[in-house]
Order: C-alpha cells, then structure tokens, then sequence
C-alpha cells in the first residue's frame, strides 16, 4: 500500500513526545507527505488543526503512535474501524507493543514508505455488561479485560461459562480475559502463558485464585465467554486494558468474545518476537561458545 498521509498520536505527558513528533513532522513534509496531528498533540505543538481519533484515523494510510504500550491500546480502541496500520515507538521503558526505539525511527520509516513492511493482524475482544436486560457498559479491547475485586477485602465469586456450558465458579481475586497480544501484560504476571500475538485464542486466567487447581485456560477464538458476578458486597470493577472501568453489582452478566474488529501492527524491520521477548523479559542470550542448532 502506498503511503501519503501519515497521523501521529502522542502521549503528552512523556518528556520527549513533543520534541519527536516535531522532528518526525518535518521529516515527512520533506518528503512531501501530508501530516495529521491527534487533538492533544496538536495543541501541545500550538496548532488548532488537531484531530479526534477516528477522524484520524479514517484520513490517513498510517498512524505513528509515540509512546507505550498504554498509548498505543489507547489508540488502538478509538481507531479500530479504520484499517490503517499502526507503528508503535517506544518513549517508555518497557513495551512489547511500541517496538521500534526512538533511534531506529527514521529508518523504520524508510522502510514503512518503501511498503516493505510487515503488519500483523491483532484480535480483539468485545465485551458487554448487562445488568438485568439492562445493558450498562461495553467496549473493545485489544489486551484484556480484568474483572477483580477492586476495594472489597475478601474475594469475589464468578460463575464461569464457555458457549453454554458451565465451566467453573472462581473463587478468587479476579478473573483476566485477554487476548494473545494481552498474554504479556497483567496475564502474565498473574502466571498466564506467553501465547504469540499472531495466534486466535482467548485466555483466561484466575488472579489469586482460592482453589490452586484453578489455572490458566486457552480456548479457541469462536468461544462466548460468560461470567456472572455473584459477590454480594459492592466495589468489584471491570478493566478495559486497563484503561477503562466499571463498577459491577452482584448479578451483573458479562459477556465476552471475539471482535469484528482487528488492530494492525507495524512489527520491526530490526527484530523478531522471539528476541523482544528476551529483551523485555530479561532472558539470557545463548551461552558463550553455543551455536544456533
């Protein structure tokens, strides 16, 4: 695909975002390319001709996203009836999303405007909440979807159903529905697997679960997830990515599957998954002396 029109979305707060999409900016208009600003960044460079997300998002043929990785969820859920493609670049420390590195952007994007680039097709969740026939909150997301126990002190009870059967009742600190791309947020530090983001499948995973043979379960991506919150106490919350949240009551119905809707992700023309996988996890390289075979 040909690019022309290039949207940049930044995360104000952090130290360099605005000093980059300046820099970046003048390196597309260089090349007589069209640039389209999101609305805070827009204002943070003094310019009133900023965008709202989906606006963006439908004018452009690529989306810069300056950042992390919460950024860039962020970007994905207000962009995700655009298929424009999206390339993350990391201002934080840790990202498995955002994966090219401030030094690597301009030749990245040489690359990008060659078309020799590769993007992968991420799944998403949608998720509806109903409170009696009641629908009260809903949404997309591209990582998970955390339901846990927010500010009440024991733990929370959640009827568990996968297409019209009955899995089990967690008892536990929470539940986490995430995707693949999600397996390596909170999942994982709640001790899900690592699944490759390219894969289709739904992960749920118990947080401090009461009964330790309550583990981790990949299931196939055309499942209906199903929980019913049966803790009678108020203060248990829903999490959108952790982005975006609910208040839930006992009774309340959520309900879980696959989305229509994809994010497309620019991966790194410098690396593979398998080596941000040892970057950001700390693994060790291979002993001094090894081979590859």
């Amino acid at each position: 695909m040909s690019i022309k029109k290039i949207g940049i979305i930044a995360n104000v707060e952090k130290e360099k975002a605005v000093e980059y999409t300046s820099r970046l900016r003048e390196w597309i208009l260089e090349r007589e390319l069209e640039v389209f600003l999101e609305e805070e960044i827009a204002g943070k460079l003094g310019e009133s001709a900023g965008l709202e997300g989906r606006e963006l998002a439908s004018s452009v043929d690529l989306i810069v996203v300056f950042g992390g990785d919460g950024t860039l969820l962020r970007a994905a859920r207000s962009v995700k009836k655009s298929d424009v493609p999206i390339l993350g670049i990391n201002l934080g420390a840790f990202g498995f999303l955002t994966e090219v590195n401030l030094n690597e952007m301009f030749s990245a994007m040489e690359v990008i405007l060659t078309g020799d680039y590769q993007a992968e097709k991420r799944m998403m969740l949608d998720v509806v909440i109903n409170r009696g026939q009641e629908c009260v909150g809903e949404g997309t997301v591209l990582n998970d979807i955390v339901i846990d126990r927010g500010n009440l002190s024991r733990i929370i009870e959640l009827k568990t159903v996968v297409d019209g059967r009955y899995l089990t009742t967690f008892k536990a600190d929470g539940l986490i529905i995430s995707t693949p791309t999600g397996s390596t947020a909170y999942s994982l530090s709640a001790g899900g697997p690592i699944v490759f983001p390219e894969l289709k499948t739904v992960i749920i995973t118990p947080i401090c679960p009461h009964t330790l043979t309550n583990r981790p379960v990949i299931l196939p991506e055309s499942v209906t997830v199903k929980v019913v919150l049966w803790t009678k106490e108020m203060g248990a919350t829903l999490t959108l990515d952790g982005q975006v949240s609910f208040t839930l009551e006992s009774g309340d119905v959520i309900i879980i599957k696959k989305s229509r809707y994809f994010t497309s992700i620019i991966v790194s023309p410098d690396r593979d998954y398998l080596e941000i996988l040892r970057t950001k996890l700390g693994w060790g390289g291979l002993p001094s002396g090894a081979g590859w075979g």
